[in-house]
């Protein structure tokens, strides 16, 4: 681990030289890569002169230790020595966690999916709460969402909604709120105070950027065709609705909501260009054969990483089995327990290998 730690922490020089050179800083693509390994080796480099200076801090106090007469002084070098040396066992443990392989797709915006599971307009309308919920997290983070695509029921629910969410370490975060969740609670029709249970799925996909997924035109087939729900002047006016084929993978990706019709198509192929990313690392990684079904399931009330009881004002995430009795504050952007909690452990477990 400590030759590692070494030559990673020695790399840091020469990609801040690498910076200034303009055969680097020409290169856009050159520049954000050098960039991005720069960040990430930085907080290992740091790490690695914190830990040399308190083991060397340590070895000069176990010197005094041995050397001094003084009691006094003596008592003062095993304090010390206590101290240093429960830093550096702190310092152990937060350089083996900066060395695990990172996830190279933790930097970058995400698109996320919410769609009504089982429920009917009761599901609709938690998935309309839980997209509020999302959009408030990322509002205290300082993070950008753009609305992509969004299909409404008449009653204010959310059949399904796609967003961007663009922000440093968006995908890190929110990567782990892929799956179902599932909702229990007594819907405002309900005339005899049942409590009814839906869920919503989420899928979370990493933004593809035009030089990770290459698109051939030849490979899409483009229909425009004329707005339709709720909107404005140009609803059911002008042909300003795009739909997109990938023809070799049969996906279709459609959006409606701006009145350009270029302005669609770009969002289309932002949210087509991201699910075939995610399709590619689903099979680079061979661990499912639909990476997309994996994440949200089939929306059965059974499937779920996540329950929302309304009755208890208890959030459940089943993965950790963590539990919080503070309902109104998750719903209101406050995931945070729950991701610590999730990274904490994908961090055990990696560490364990």
């Amino acid at each position: 681990m400590w030759d590692k730690l070494e030559a990673l922490a020695s790399k840091v020089p020469e990609l801040e030289r690498l910076l200034s050179d303009p055969a680097v800083t020409g290169n856009q693509r050159e520049m954000q890569r050098v960039g991005r390994e720069l960040a990430e080796l930085r907080p290992v480099a740091e790490a690695h002169a914190r830990y040399r200076k308190v083991a060397r801090e340590l070895e000069e106090n176990r010197e005094m230790l041995e050397s001094e007469t003084e009691p006094e002084l003596k008592a003062m070098a095993r304090e010390e020595i206590q101290r240093l040396a429960s830093e550096m066992e702190r310092l152990e443990q937060e350089i083996r966690i900066l060395l695990i392989p990172k996830d190279p797709n933790d930097d970058k915006n995400i698109l996320i999916e919410i769609r009504a599971g089982a429920g009917g307009e009761e599901a609709s309308l938690f998935a309309t709460e839980l997209f509020r919920a999302y959009t408030m997290y990322a509002d205290g983070k300082g993070w950008k969402v753009e609305v992509l695509a969004r299909s409404e029921t008449g009653l204010g629910g959310t059949r399904e909604v796609i967003a961007m969410i663009e922000g440093n370490g968006a995908y890190s975060r929110l990567k782990f709120e892929k799956g179902v969740h599932r909702v229990q609670r007594v819907p405002a029709t309900e005339a005899g105070g049942r409590i009814h249970t839906s869920t919503v799925t989420v899928a979370v996909m990493p933004e593809a950027e035009e030089y990770d997924v290459q698109i051939h035109p030849d490979d899409l087939r483009i229909d425009v065709f004329r707005s339709s729900g709720p909107g404005g002047q140009s609803v059911n006016t002008t042909d300003s609705a795009v739909r997109i084929t990938h023809i070799p993978t049969g996906l279709v990706v459609q959006c409606q909501d701006e009145k350009s019709q270029l302005k669609n198509k770009t969002k289309a192929l932002k949210i087509l260009r991201s699910r075939l990313y995610d399709a590619e690392m689903e099979k680079r990684n061979a661990e499912r054969a639909d990476l997309r079904r994996s994440q949200v399931g089939t929306g059965d009330r059974s499937e779920r990483i996540r329950t929302y009881n309304f009755p208890q004002n208890r959030v459940t995430d089943h993965r950790i089995g963590l539990t919080v009795h503070q309902l109104t504050s998750v719903l209101s952007g406050g995931f945070d327990p729950f991701i610590g909690a999730l990274t904490a452990q994908t961090q055990l477990e990696a560490l364990r290998k």
